[in-house]
């Protein structure tokens, strides 16, 4: 028996990598109050670390740490971080780069004064801009690529008359995702990649503006929705009002899918489409194409809730609460044993014997990846005295890693890859298993004409990878730039 001490992610799903908040103040309300609500808002989309900077009067301060916003912050810190505006920022990193020194905001300091960023994304060009400013003498002080982009804005800076066109200029520059807020002595800044892969939207609390990546954190602060940041959009805020420039909204949008699925909270609306109902529309694609009959439908919280009550109003079975979630776990906790290694599950999920003794289950679930959670959750529903247990899946299988900013492993990992869907069900325990059919995304989306970012399922990739990220495990050995 291995006694040692394991920390272990404990759902086995994709993580989003970051969230942001920005608001220029011009109002009653403190923009770091604000930022503290949105980014308790968007605290799913990054449970690592956090931090919160503010401008007063062209002084630019701020605070951040390791862990999640309600420890991070109280009222004592944030009365002190005064000011008209400010960014903010929720992180969760992939394998590694965990440090406080990665937290953001990055503030930085240069010759033409103080900006300080949040960023949202992956650059899939980062190594390589890196190693060329590093062969010129940069230094560096974080493994992200966030850097990266501060350091060309701020290069870019010396030699223009503005922060947007250093903006600009550093878009010319820089591939991949990002959702951008920048923050100078007397300016905020949103910029959205030409592809739109993370979304990013504009509120108005009052005469203040407000950005975030989902409108949950506009409801948190009090904001109104006032519209999205278009795909390739920088927004210029400052005491003359608002600005758009859109030089680079010429390409073909492609946001991720997969924050329709997964990622975003479920009140969330991105680009015109309700996360809601996007989910229940999944659920009943789910029900036309993968039919079965049981008495009741059940949704893994939090995340295949949604798709589960979309399967029941299509099907007619009745959905019921199954599964009861511990909301005091965090994204990863010790086990300490393997016995609870193989039982870590209950730790998080618990099901409800009164409701499925004796019952045929329908369990619907966003995703599979590794395949290490399923087969766990489909055992304990059988051992609650479930009579039957037929999966199904509100996204297609994933065959391919994403460069954009999610850490979807790489091939050798992914269980789809390895197994086809009947030995995936096999490997699950379930009576039965479906996925969604990758052709029916659009669907479920409710949008004519629209186009999105279905890699991770298709393998095809609307923005140019590198080689350098496509050599040996899709390249994550060669890039030493973590989120």
């Amino acid at each position: 028996m291995d006694n040692s001490l394991v920390f272990e992610t404990y759902d086995g799903k994709p993580h989003e990598e970051c969230g942001v908040f920005g608001m220029y103040g011009k109002g009653e309300v403190q923009p770091a109050y604000a930022a503290y609500s949105g980014l308790l808002a968007l605290q799913h989309r990054g449970q690592e670390s956090c931090g919160i900077a503010v401008n007063d009067c062209g002084v630019i301060s701020y605070h951040k740490d390791m862990g999640l916003v309600s420890e991070v912050f109280n009222p004592k810190i944030l009365n002190k971080l005064e000011g008209q505006i400010c960014v903010g920022h929720v992180r969760y990193s992939t394998a590694g780069g965990s440090v406080r020194n990665n937290a953001q905001p990055l503030v930085m300091r240069y010759v033409k004064g103080t900006i300080a960023i949040a960023h949202n994304g992956n650059l899939t060009n980062a190594y390589e801009i890196k190693q060329e400013l590093e062969r010129r003498g940069a230094m560096f002080q974080t493994t992200i690529d966030s850097e990266v982009i501060a350091f060309l804005i701020a290069r870019e800076r010396v030699v223009t008359h503005s922060v947007e066109e250093a903006v600009m200029r550093t878009m010319e520059q820089i591939s991949g995702s990002y959702s951008l807020l920048v923050m100078s002595p007397r300016k905020l800044i949103a910029a959205r990649d030409p592809n739109g892969f993370r979304p990013l939207c504009m509120g108005k609390l009052g005469e203040s503006i407000v950005f975030a990546s989902e409108t949950c954190a506009l409801d948190a602060c009090g904001a109104d929705f006032v519209r999205d940041v278009e795909p390739g959009e920088i927004i210029v805020v400052d005491e003359n009002g608002v600005r758009s420039i859109q030089d680079f909204c010429q390409g073909t949008p492609s946001p991720c899918i997969f924050e329709y699925i997964y990622f975003a909270r479920t009140d969330s609306v991105i680009d015109g489409v309700s996360v809601y109902e996007a989910r229940k529309e999944a659920g009943r694609l789910l029900a036309r194409q993968h039919p079965v009959e049981a008495d009741l439908v059940v949704g893994v919280p939090e995340s295949g809730v949604d798709a589960a009550i979309g399967f029941s109003e299509e099907s007619g079975i009745p959905y019921e609460k199954g599964i009861v979630k511990n909301n005091y776990i965090g994204r990863t906790f010790i086990k300490p044993t393997q016995q609870e290694r193989r039982r870590s599950v209950r730790l998080k999920l618990n099901p409800l014997v009164s409701t499925v003794q004796g019952k045929r289950i329908v369990l619907l679930d966003d995703s599979i990846v590794r395949g290490t959670t399923c087969d766990r959750i489909v055992r304990m529903l059988k051992e609650a005295g479930a009579k039957e247990v037929h999966l199904r899946i509100s996204s297609p299988p994933f065959r391919w890693p994403c460069y954009y900013g999610t850490d979807i492993p790489s091939k050798e990992e992914l269980i789809a890859c390895k197994c086809t869907i009947e030995e995936i069900g096999k490997i699950s325990g379930a009576d039965s298993i479906g996925f969604l059919a990758v052709e029916s995304l659009p669907q479920m989306l409710h949008k004519e004409g629209c186009r999105y970012c279905d890699a991770c399922f298709t393998g095809n990739y609307p923005a140019p990878i590198p080689k350098c990220m496509l050599e040996g495990k899709e390249g994550r050995t060669c890039m030493p730039i973590e989120k």
